[in-house]
């Protein structure tokens, strides 16, 4: 199946400009602008200022009627509630009506639905309607009405809350509309914003308080927020130029604990993606790790990976590298910005470096992780990871398309 569009914004801004601080090694943390850091024991996170959102909407907007898609009001507000909620619906928004531009979908001519994957949906709106008597009606805590303000002749909307996998998950049930024939295209997208709840339990599980992520890093010292919006265009291959080629996505639930990783559980879904995909461990080039920098994540992401190549010659292993040191941990939409930038590796023949990684911990040592500078490499499939609280886990495999 075919990515035919795309489009995110992340605290650096689109996919590009995104691309371009990886290549960097930039990170985009910066002190918080919501809550307080002394109550919340977190000062950082990877939050999108207005300029960048404003520079986002704009782009997308000249996009969209350079289509002549036909949509909504691409770079509006698209629930009226005022620049001063942070909604994550308004970045999906913009997203949505950016890939659907570029694909060259239109809504109204063609079946199109979307799956929209989230962590926490509209929570901070939520907070701010509660705490600052902010105008939000309980429809907006879904995203049909963000996405039909771009999209209005879509078929259908859904909503899946399945945290840091949220639009990992959204992909794979994009494939399963496209192959049962439900749809013509499908839009999966995912979407999360910082919220003073998630920020309070960040800030009172760690013993340190982070200024930065760093991935696999043994002085790492925690995971911080990221915040943005995701989206693509899954179509059947046709003659329609594709971003990139998605060969399988697998999937799992291994209950294993409400926020610790199980090492089975990941492995095992893994697996599942490879199967789904018809790939063996060595045709695998790239992989985009979920790295967190967490102290039960990264050791155990770097275990399973390290099991699982254990059979290819350290030769021909792939090169492993994230995007969290970046730009954050944006939750529901992690999966999907890490698929972006796996095609865009493979597009651009550079594999970004891990952003904060100086000297990797010991369960990741065997792995080739792509420290300091970009790899100049020409990846043609790679493996994407993303794992959510409760075991909820995707793994996303991607083929290069020739130029």
């Amino acid at each position: 199946m075919a990515i035919t569009g795309s489009s995110m914004v992340s605290c650096h801004g689109d996919l590009d400009a995104t691309f371009d601080a990886l290549l960097a090694g930039r990170s985009g943390a910066s002190p918080l602008r919501a809550g307080d850091p002394a109550k919340l024991n977190v000062t950082h996170g990877y939050g999108i200022d207005d300029a960048t959102e404003r520079a986002y909407r704009a782009s997308v907007a000249e996009a969209v009627g350079a289509s002549g898609v036909a949509g909504g009001a691409a770079g509006a507000d698209p629930y009226g509630v005022g620049e001063d909620v942070r909604l994550s619906g308004r970045w999906l928004a913009q997203a949505v009506a950016g890939a659907l531009a570029e694909a060259g979908v239109d809504p109204d001519t063609s079946r199109v639905a979307v799956i929209v994957g989230t962590g926490l949906r509209e929570l901070r709106a939520v907070e701010q309607w509660h705490g600052d008597d902010a105008a939000l009606r309980l429809a907006q805590t879904h995203f049909n009405e963000a996405v039909r303000s771009v999209a209005p002749g879509v078929t259908e909307v859904h909503t899946l809350a399945n945290a840091c996998a949220a639009s990992g998950y959204a992909l794979a049930l994009a494939a399963d509309l496209l192959e049962l024939g439900e749809a013509d295209a499908v839009v999966a997208a995912g979407c999360d914003t910082l919220t003073e709840s998630m920020l309070t339990m960040i800030g009172r599980v760690g013993t340190t308080t982070a200024e930065t992520v760093r991935p696999f890093d043994t002085d790492r010292d925690g995971v911080l927020l990221g915040e943005g919006a995701a989206a693509v265009v899954l179509e059947l291959l046709s003659d329609k130029p594709a971003f990139g080629l998605v060969r399988g996505v697998g999937i799992g639930c291994d209950a294993f604990h409400e926020t610790a990783p199980d090492p089975g559980g990941v492995l095992a879904t893994m697996r599942e993606a490879h199967q789904r995909a018809g790939i063996e461990p060595g045709e695998v080039d790239l992989v985009v790790a979920h790295g967190t920098s967490t102290a039960l994540n990264d050791p155990t992401e770097a275990t399973a990976l390290t099991e699982l190549f254990a059979d290819v010659a350290p030769a021909d292993a792939p090169a492993v590298t994230g995007i969290k040191g970046a730009i954050g941990h944006t939750s529901g939409g992690a999966a999907l910005m890490s698929v972006l930038v796996a095609c865009q590796a493979m597009r651009k023949g550079t594999v970004p470096p891990v952003t904060g990684l100086r000297t990797a911990i010991p369960e990741a040592e065997k792995l080739a992780l792509v420290i300091g500078e970009p790899l100049a490499a020409r990846p043609r499939i790679a493996q994407i990871n993303a794992f959510g609280f409760g075991g909820v886990n995707a793994v996303t495999i991607v083929e290069a398309v020739d130029a």
